[in-house]
């Protein structure tokens, strides 16, 4: 279950829309003690912890990439970029040409953009750009559900928040979709 129960919130706008108070970022206890910086999403639960040192993390709600689109694995940030401008994949084309064709050319940063606020661009071992992204939303309504293209999507607010604490070069782990809680 998302964030909502309802798509009442669809005419809402994201400014209006209040986020319930489960998926707000909290500092946690971890099992692990994992080094300070990284981050490690678990689409199980819906949740990104960016790790702090001494088995200590701040907990961030998101959303996922859809079945068949999330792809789990472990890489780095490459690249940050603030009101990113996006481009559809040719995947995402092929996929949903209705959606995606008129903006084969790219879009501008902006409130409507579908990175919103930031972007963290996610490259392999062998630092090429995977085009997954952990990045913000026009569309707060959906986080705590799997609903992009593959991404990682945090609330403008959250991201804005994050975006600021995370080092190009920091490790990023997507966990596998197992239907359990990844414990971390």
């Amino acid at each position: 279950m998302g964030a909502l129960s309802t798509h009442a919130a669809y005419s809402l706008t994201a400014e209006e829309f209040v986020l319930n108070k489960a998926f707000l970022p909290k500092h946690v206890r971890m099992r692990a003690d994992l080094p300070a910086g990284e981050m490690h999403v678990d689409p199980n639960t819906f949740k990104l912890y960016f790790t702090l040192g001494n088995k200590r993390a701040i907990r961030y709600s998101v959303g996922v990439g859809r079945p068949g689109l999330y792809e789990s694995g472990t890489f780095t940030v490459g690249a940050k970029r603030e009101w990113p401008r996006w481009t559809p994949t040719p995947a995402m084309i092929k996929r949903d040409p209705g959606s995606y064709a008129r903006h084969k050319d790219g879009m501008p940063g902006g409130p409507n953009n579908p990175l919103g606020a930031r972007a963290m661009y996610l490259h392999d071992a062998n630092g090429r750009d995977t085009m997954l992204r952990i990045h913000g939303t026009a569309q707060p309504w959906t986080i705590g559900s799997a609903v992009s293209n593959g991404c990682a999507r945090l609330t403008n607010e959250h991201v804005v928040e994050l975006y600021d604490q995370v080092m190009i070069g920091a490790k990023v782990v997507l966990y596998e979709v197992t239907g359990k809680q990844v414990v971390i």
